[in-house]
């Protein structure tokens, strides 16, 4: 199952609610909106910095996730970055895969 790593930064709407839900209730509804599409949550970290809010998400495909983000990021209680996180096997096959490319100017 893909996994994808989250980095959320709240609005100041998102932050009050935050600071009413407080962090396990947020770790909560994370988990929910998850699990309504079919994935797990592996972890939640809050920090401070960049981003407020880090998740590693098991999800069935990238359609999964387009749809938790669209949704997520429309309530415009968060900013978020999605990184699709790749296996070191999957960078042994890309490694092996032929590619056919030739460099600007060689």
């Amino acid at each position: 199952m893909p996994k994808y790593l989250v980095q959320a930064s709240y609005t100041a709407e998102g932050t009050k609610g935050l600071l009413a839900e407080g962090g396990t209730g947020r770790r909560s509804a994370v988990e929910n909106v998850v699990k309504s599409c079919g994935g797990t949550l592996e972890s939640l970290f809050f920090a401070f910095g960049d981003g407020d809010l880090y998740c590693v998400i098991d999800l069935p495909d990238d359609v999964s996730m387009a749809a938790i983000s669209l949704n997520v990021r429309a309530s415009g209680a968060i900013v978020s970055k999605t990184i699709p996180l790749i296996t070191a096997e999957d960078i042994d096959a890309a490694a092996r895969k032929k590619v056919d490319f030739r460099a600007p100017g060689a």
